[in-house]
């Protein structure tokens, strides 16, 4: 039992971790400048959705690979 709560607690940490590394990245782009004054809002909760998206699909690539190097000890 103490596996699981392991990786629930990887997962978490993973999820957040790529979801801020992903923030930071898309902020870099500089991409506000290409927006008016009035769609400054609306384009800050954009960014932070994509950024959710991009960080969850990367942390899941990312949990994924790690419980599939530890399930290739069931081969041997």
């Amino acid at each position: 039992m103490k596996a699981v709560g392991v990786m629930a607690l990887l997962g978490i940490i993973s999820h957040f971790g790529f979801i801020i590394l992903a923030f930071m990245g898309l902020q870099t782009l500089r991409l506000d400048r290409y927006f008016m004054k009035k769609q400054q809002a609306m384009f800050k909760l954009v960014l932070i959705m994509l950024a959710v998206a991009i960080g969850f699909g990367c942390s899941s690539f990312f949990l994924s690979f790690i419980d599939n190097v530890r399930n290739l000890s069931f081969l041997f």
